[in-house]
């Protein structure tokens, strides 16, 4: 896929050596921006071989609101290396989209909304589900295209209180969509970008995720947008990425997804056809 080649190339030719937290050094970019039309294809990477399998578990394990991976595990180790013993994550995007915490009373003046809010039945607090609120807005927008919630569609995984903690808070923090026509867009903002292995998932889930939701909604999939605020590249990822840029990208491949409503969804129902790969290059993680 020529834009994310074009992302690595410019990172490698303009990127600052810097350190970090993990002490693998990286060459860093800032703010890094490019769009992707989904009407062309699922933008899967075909210059390595990816793992669609392991990114479907886990996007699905998202939009069940777990906190915990005691049922993604039996499927992906992707996030093994975070969580504590007992398989709980300090931070789990899943569990905000679905269950981001609401206060039991706000300051005077404030106001919240009762409709997407429910007593998460694990903690006993107050909880409001984001993707709840993004689908039924949506259909509401189809019905009346001046919905007052036309440019509020927004989805945070940002707690700060739980971020200024956090062994790994998130790192694709935000999303917005946007509707034009019967077109259905995504805007992702991602604070840490690692461009060797997190965003060719960052960029399969969200596309995903965009298609799901339109197919939910009554909308057809419009482009995938991605701002990359620390577009990094690990320099035991370099070679790799060499490789990678020689190769020349194939036609992407397609999704078949079941008729079911999005709540009834499951792995099975999802399906990669057409997907011919160039060989793996296997990247060392950063933990």
């Amino acid at each position: 896929m020529k834009e994310y080649l074009d992302l690595a190339r410019y990172v490698m030719e303009n990127g600052v050596r810097k350190p970090n937290r993990t002490g693998v050094d990286t060459l860093s970019c800032f703010a890094y921006f490019y769009r992707i039309d989904l009407s062309e294809g699922y933008p899967l990477l075909t210059t390595k071989k990816m793992y669609f399998d392991s990114m479907l578990h886990e996007l699905l394990w998202y939009l069940t609101g777990e906190e915990h991976i005691r049922n993604l595990k039996k499927h992906t180790k992707i996030w093994d290396a975070w969580a504590d013993d007992q398989g709980r994550l300090e931070t789990a995007y899943g569990r905000f989209w679905r269950r981001f915490p609401v206060p039991a009373k706000g300051l005077p003046g404030e106001r919240w909304s009762e409709q997407w809010v429910r007593t998460d039945p694990e903690t006993g607090e107050r909880v409001f589900d984001q993707i709840g609120y993004i689908i039924d807005s949506l259909k509401d927008i189809r019905k009346n295209p001046e919905d007052r919630r036309l440019r509020r569609l927004i989805v945070s995984a940002w707690h700060p209180a739980n971020a200024a903690e956090s062994k790994l808070p998130p790192c694709h923090y935000t999303f917005a969509f946007h509707v034009l026509g019967d077109r259905l867009n995504c805007h992702l903002t991602q604070r840490s970008a690692d461009i060797a292995l997190g965003v060719p998932f960052n960029i399969a889930c969200y596309s995903l995720l965009t298609t799901l939701l339109a197919r939910e909604t009554g909308y057809i999939p419009g482009e995938f947008a991605h701002t990359l605020i620390d577009a990094h590249i690990y320099m035991d990822h370099v070679e790799g990425l060499k490789e990678q840029l020689t190769r020349k990208p194939r036609p992407r491949p397609k999704l078949e997804i079941a008729d079911k409503a999005l709540a009834d969804l499951t792995f099975e129902d999802v399906r990669l056809t057409g997907y011919d790969p160039h060989p793996l290059i296997r990247f060392p993680v950063a933990v």
